[in-house]
């Protein structure tokens, strides 16, 4: 992709406090952070496949940052993870391992560490490509296939069409300007504008809307566009 993009990180954590700690931290060291209190609701966005890394506490209401951890996995969700909790026995790491997670953070850490270990998750997601499934309700984005299905039916889109869907998808519920659309799918092409990018979100929309899918993008006047569902709307407020 010629847009290149903050790492967009779910901080998962049931103290309000501890949420916007992390928040600012990780923000000043220059990732997008979305944060979820409770279990269902970490799954709810963490299943959309939408971010680069994801920090997790295993103590949540709900559901425990472990069957969070194990449904995403039987989803096919690949996303690194790292757990974070105050238990720090063996076998309590041993089991998040088992899980999928991809590292254990004991409380309390300093936060060097922390973030030493969240950059650590990023450059092997990195470095194992973005060859994943992007997912919004019942619609899929097969980006390593570069092709997307609603509720199991192939939806045929312009190549075009489907990068402007790629760039929305991958940042699930939260607003891209047209600008940054143009970077992302227009790169350094003299002749592409703004208005290119409502032409195509048009396209995109209609086709969409073909398969019952309409509702999924959406403008948000005066900034830019979304990808969302009712789910994702309830979760991150948007």
């Amino acid at each position: 992709m010629l847009w290149s993009v903050r790492p967009r990180v779910l901080v998962v954590d049931d103290e309000p406090g501890v949420r916007r700690a992390l928040q600012r931290g990780l923000t000043a060291e220059g990732m997008d952070i979305v944060v979820a209190g409770d279990g269902p609701s970490a799954l709810q966005v963490a299943r959309t496949g939408s971010f680069d890394a994801i920090l997790l506490d295993i103590m949540l209401p709900g559901l425990s940052g472990y069957r969070v951890l194990q449904q995403l996995r039987a989803e096919g969700v690949r996303t690194p993870v790292l757990l974070v909790s105050a238990k720090d026995g063996e076998i309590d790491q041993a089991d998040g391992l088992d899980l999928g997670a991809d590292g254990y953070l004991v409380k309390p850490f300093s936060f060097v560490v922390l973030v030493a270990q969240v950059k650590a998750l990023l450059r092997r997601g990195a470095t194992e490509g973005g060859g994943h499934r992007l997912k919004l309700g019942e619609l899929i984005v097969d980006r390593a296939a570069r092709q997307v299905s609603m509720s199991g039916e192939p939806v045929s889109l312009s190549p075009r069409e489907f990068a402007v869907l790629d760039v929305l998808a991958s940042r699930a519920g939260s607003v891209v300007t047209k600008d940054e659309l143009l970077r992302a799918v227009w790169g350094d092409e003299q002749a592409a504008t703004r208005n290119a990018v409502e032409v195509y979100v048009g396209y995109l929309r209609r086709k969409l809307d073909a398969v019952g899918a309409g509702s999924i993008v959406r403008t948000v006047r005066g900034h830019g566009y979304l990808a969302s569902t009712g789910e994702i709307d309830a979760v991150m407020g948007t």
